[in-house]
């Protein structure tokens, strides 16, 4: 296991009052991407937490030994700190992070608020996993980074410039689980959907519209790729993000 953490994607926490709010980064990438709407729920009194995922931040190699069960553990556990410490808790995640946000919510139905950026919810079929699979038979266990999605020019997101197969073909299989329990949610949910995005299909934010019961608002980002917490539209995710939290978590006394 490598020790070094890329610049800035260590985990992020802050005490605040009896609202906490957990973020999660997507796949292959760092806390980095999240960092900003972390910092601006610690400035409005929230108490904050945003885990670097298990394999993330150090090195591919350190990556291709863990998959989904350690990274919803991960997000399972830095939600039971939450939880303990704070009266109500929200979750945000961007991309995969945005898959592990709805496994917790539709676990912990006493979770006050989502916010989905650019989320992935529906698997990508048969023919993607067999490929994964013939991939690692043939001895590949890479294929080309799918970081730094970004319109912006001059951003760069903190990620690996290599995705590792093996855990990549975890997460799609988790996907397939996932995907038969949107009905579940009942969180009131923010869903922050790219209009170009070439990392997650837009069908993704479609499929949530489609599917979720409980109340979900949808705000089309115009401007910015799959990375939209770092691109053009950054202003209005936050934004937006932070009214959802203080409309649907409550405002902390601290702020």
């Amino acid at each position: 296991m490598t020790d070094v953490v890329m610049p800035g994607g260590t985990t992020f926490t802050a005490s605040g009052g009896p609202l906490g709010v957990l973020l999660l980064h997507g796949f292959t990438g760092t806390t980095t991407s999240v960092l900003g709407l972390a910092h601006l729920c610690a400035a409005a009194g929230y108490s904050v937490m945003a885990p670097l995922l298990p394999g993330h931040g150090t090195s591919v190699e350190d990556l291709m030994t863990t998959g989904w069960d350690d990274w919803s553990g991960t997000a399972e556990s830095a939600y039971q700190d939450l939880a303990a410490r704070c009266d109500r808790v929200a979750v945000v995640g961007l991309s995969m992070g945005g898959s592990l946000a709805v496994h917790l919510a539709v676990r912990h139905d006493d979770i006050a608020a989502l916010v989905l950026i650019n989320p992935i919810v529906m698997p990508l079929g048969a023919e993607m996993e067999e490929m994964g699979q013939a991939l690692l038979d043939a001895g590949v266990e890479v294929y080309d980074s799918i970081g730094s999605d970004i319109k912006k020019e001059g951003v760069v997101e903190t990620s690996y410039d290599q995705t590792p197969v093996a855990p990549g073909l975890s997460l799609l299989r988790a996907l397939k689980v996932l995907n038969t329990q949107l009905e579940l949610l009942s969180a009131p949910t923010l869903l922050l959907s790219s209009t170009e995005d070439h990392v997650v299909p837009v069908e993704n934010g479609e499929e949530l519209v489609a599917r979720v019961r409980a109340p979900l608002s949808r705000i089309m980002l115009e401007n910015s790729y799959h990375v939209a917490t770092l691109d053009n539209d950054r202003d209005v995710v936050e934004a937006a993000s932070m009214a959802h939290l203080a409309e649907h978590l409550g405002r902390s006394p601290r702020s």
